[in-house]
């Protein structure tokens, strides 16, 4: 195999690497947003109740 074609196919995999690392990263971040927003809500309306 010549060095080129093994230089690409590295380079594609670290590339489709980054991108899949990317996409976890995002969805995490939505994760932990979306629970944020749950758990602030949920004080907001509990704090509302007690008065």
């Amino acid at each position: 195999m010549p060095k080129a074609a093994i230089v690409i196919a590295c380079t594609c995999l670290l590339t489709l690497s980054g991108c899949g690392n990317t996409a976890y990263g995002l969805k995490k971040d939505g994760q932990e947003a979306s629970h944020a927003m749950d758990n602030a809500t949920h004080r907001v309306l509990s704090a509302g109740a007690k008065k």
